[in-house]
């Protein structure tokens, strides 16, 4: 069946099919964005500043999309030792609590650049552990925002939460205020690995969670796995998958592990060896396998989702989008983000808050917002942003959309990059028709590689002393 016939229709994955030999795997196995924007952060700029994401509110208020806010709560009581994140641990609270004031300046300087005729569609907050703080500080914190902002009756307001430090009453405060969508780590049961990641999270505990907050009406429930932790093995990543199973979640976030000791510090205490190359893969493969055979569908970049799931649907339909939060039915919507290290997505411009937290509070005491970099898309960024978010969301780019949008030739435009997408397809992960680009098979795992075709900045970056992305798996 070709990509003409049923171009928005993901081939389906055999998980079973998914072999690979061990030159494929180290071909393709190597540093890659996970493009959750495009052009990515390194390639964002300096001189960007205040003055720059005012001119781009003034810009995004005069044509009137809706609103997306995330904002960044990093606080932590325990440091996992495989973070990524931008956190803050402490156990005194006393910061915690200022954090929340500057904050509230910086939600009351962005909401003055926010139309209130703009509806608020989507609401995040990620951490860190958002429930870190009490039910009442986070009552508050939302009380002040809603005040502030026009949120949609049907907006989709979402948390992340750690089972440990969640309580019955943070669930009952949450879903009171309206939020309808959990999102929560788990990353693995077996009591070995999470000795190794410095977290401890038993089973029943996770369930217990889960089961409350389907009592109270919560109506998505995401949870988070990572593969290529210290001391895994495809049989014990298999048997957190069917613990997994048995919750039942709503969706499922499966990353691959990023090892980035040059940029978080803690990851080099590791002591137990980690899994890479084909053991790395067969532990994916053994999680995707039953996932599978459990009746979700692989949205992709690691993503899972019931078929009656929102994400699922959008991807069939082919309004599926993606943005720093991951994958998201909201497209079209701009990203308004507060707090430290927060990002903002607003038209075709992207501004990134300071990183360090008291940089981040001596911004926003100055002069009430922390932009510290960004970057504005010239037009052919917005045409490759284009061409790589098709790929990510609907598995498939057609040519004459490409064409008609941005009113090129879509062969002639990226002559280089189909000479080299050739071997992509003879390896059998994309199929090249006449007037699409269809990504089939392990092109289903690898799809960050075929995204990187596109990508012209990745040549510049590989110069770089250090990668500044994890592989691909």
């Amino acid at each position: 069946m070709s990509a003409n016939e049923h171009p928005g229709k993901p081939e389906r994955l055999d998980a079973q099919a998914l072999d690979v030999s061990e030159e494929l795997l180290e071909r393709y196995n190597r540093p890659g964005p996970r493009y959750t924007s495009y052009p990515t952060a390194p390639v964002w700029q300096d001189n960007f500043g205040v003055a720059d994401f005012d001119a781009v509110c003034r810009a995004a208020d005069v044509e009137g999309r809706p609103v997306s806010l995330y904002q960044h709560l990093p606080f932590c009581e325990s440091l996992c030792l495989f973070c990524a994140c931008n956190v803050v641990i402490s156990k005194d609270k006393t910061g915690a609590a200022a954090y929340l004031d500057t904050l509230e300046r910086e939600v009351d300087e962005v909401a003055r650049r926010v139309s209130r005729s703009r509806p608020v569609i989507q609401f995040h907050w990620g951490g860190g552990t958002p429930t870190y703080y009490s039910p009442a500080q986070l009552e508050d914190l939302f009380g002040f925002t809603r005040e502030r902002f026009t949120f949609a009756p049907d907006a989709e307001i979402g948390v992340e939460v750690d089972p440990r430090v969640t309580s019955r009453e943070h669930l009952e405060t949450l879903r009171r205020l309206g939020f309808n969508r959990l999102s929560m780590g788990v990353q693995d049961f077996t009591p070995e690995v999470q000795k190794a990641v410095h977290r401890i999270q038993g089973y029943e505990l996770t369930r217990d969670l889960v089961m409350a907050a389907r009592g109270l009406g919560f109506d998505s429930i995401n949870v988070d796995l990572i593969y290529g932790l210290p001391l895994q093995t495809a049989e014990s990543f298999e048997r957190t998958v069917a613990s997994i199973v048995e919750i039942n979640p709503d969706r499922i976030a499966m990353f691959s592990y990023a090892h980035v000791p040059w940029l978080k510090k803690q990851q080099g205490s590791f002591a137990a060896r980690l899994p890479e190359g084909m053991e790395k893969f067969r532990i994916f493969r053994s999680g995707l396998a039953r996932f599978l055979a459990a009746g979700y569908e692989y949205i992709g970049m690691d993503h899972f989702a019931r078929p009656t799931d929102e994400l699922s649907q959008a991807q069939r339909n082919r309004t599926l989008h993606r943005n720093f939060q991951g994958y998201t039915t909201k497209a079209g919507a701009d990203l308004y983000g507060m707090g430290v290290s927060a990002i903002s997505g607003i038209g075709d411009a992207y501004a990134q808050n300071e990183r360090d937290a008291g940089r981040y509070a001596g911004a926003v005491g100055e002069r009430g917002l922390a932009t510290m970099r960004g970057y504005r898309l010239t037009p052919d960024d917005r045409i490759r942003r284009s061409v790589i978010s098709r790929l990510l969301c609907h598995t498939v780019v057609r040519k004459d959309e490409i064409e008609r949008e941005f009113g090129l030739h879509f062969d002639e435009y990226f002559a280089p990059e189909l000479e080299r997408l050739a071997p992509v397809a003879a390896d059998g992960m994309v199929r090249l028709a006449a007037n699409a680009i269809e990504v089939v098979g392990l092109g289903r795992i690898f799809i960050r590689n075929v995204a990187m075709v596109f990508d012209p900045y990745l040549e510049q970056q590989r110069l770089a002393e250090r990668p500044l992305f994890s592989k691909t798996l």
